[in-house]
């Protein structure tokens, strides 16, 4: 059987998850269609993968809710009502694409969708997962200053403080010791507080510098997959350098450079452990002529295993 054979074996559905709810700034709800126009489903066939479009989630308009129509028991958190009738649509989406053989590829919307994504992924498995990201999106809603779910997705996947027990946000089989978050260059007291306490593999920028992104992305690959049934990859677009991808709601200079970006997606596809994947915080009205679409697009193919030989 040829290698290109072997790939074709590999299905991926594509879900669309166009929310803005967990930030301020407008416009990343359009980032499912703008990474669709970047080419997504061209570039994965030229991985070798088939792929099927399962469209976008119906998510209403931040502008026709009431933010505050629900707030948690204790601090804030914007949105929480619509981001938990999201997120519970989503995880059943992700769970079904899975139990069909298809590795999910959520395409968002601002990275609180990630809750729904690694819910359903961690639905019916062990899973670790790896957050390529510039922030610990371990924020609270007593610790976090602006009350933006998209800073506490992994706080809430492990039921961290006022997260504890709130089941639709909770991934029970997820554990901290199965987490990596690479690349972190923006963290707030709080989280960097939770950090030093946690179980949870923090590598920094700083970190990559000294030994190399190729060292730090084994290690946290090798963290995510130890025991578990395999991994989720939350790639947010600001954990590049806003000079390459600018079209982000919360950019953070300092981050990975375009060749660094690709070998770790290179490097993820080569370890043959991924179980679903997201793309989040693209913003089409923040971009430069589509560019960090189109760079999400070609990170994807490259996580799924395209090469240029």
């Amino acid at each position: 059987m040829s290698e290109n054979s072997e790939k074709r074996q590999q299905s991926v559905r594509i879900i669309g998850a166009p929310t803005d709810y967990g930030q301020d700034r407008r416009g990343v709800d359009m980032g499912p269609s703008a990474i669709r126009y970047g080419g997504l489903s061209e570039r994965l066939s030229e991985a070798g993968v088939d792929d099927e479009d399962a469209g976008d989630l119906l998510v209403p308009r931040a502008e026709e809710r009431d933010a505050h129509y629900r707030t948690p028991s204790e601090g804030k958190a914007r949105f929480l009502r619509e981001t938990e009738d999201v997120c519970s649509r989503l995880a059943e989406e992700v769970r079904g694409s899975i139990a069909d053989g298809a590795t999910p590829l959520v395409l968002g919307g601002d990275h609180s969708i990630a809750i729904g994504t690694v819910s359903g992924s961690a639905a019916d498995a062990e899973i670790g997962a790896v957050w390529f990201d510039a922030h610990g999106d371990l924020n609270t809603p007593t610790t976090t200053p602006s009350g933006n779910v998209h800073g506490m997705p992994l706080a809430a996947l492990l039921g961290v403080k006022e997260w504890e027990g709130v089941d639709w946000a909770n991934a029970p089989s997820l554990s901290p010791e199965n987490v990596a978050i690479v690349g972190l260059r923006s963290v707030d007291d709080a989280e960097r507080e939770l950090l030093r306490d946690s179980e949870i593999s923090a590598f920094t920028m700083s970190e990559i510098d000294d030994r190399g992104l190729d060292e730090v992305v084994d290690d946290a690959l090798a963290v995510a997959g130890d025991g578990t049934d395999g991994y989720h990859v939350s790639l947010d677009l600001d954990w590049l350098d806003p000079t390459i991808a600018p079209g982000v709601g919360t950019p953070v200079r300092g981050g990975v450079d375009y060749r660094e970006a690709h070998h770790a997606m290179e490097q993820v596809a080569a370890d043959g452990g991924m179980r679903s994947m997201e793309l989040v915080e693209v913003n089409p009205t923040l971009d430069q002529h589509n560019e960090t679409a189109e760079l999400a697009v070609e990170l994807a193919a490259s996580a799924f295993g395209k090469r240029i030989l």
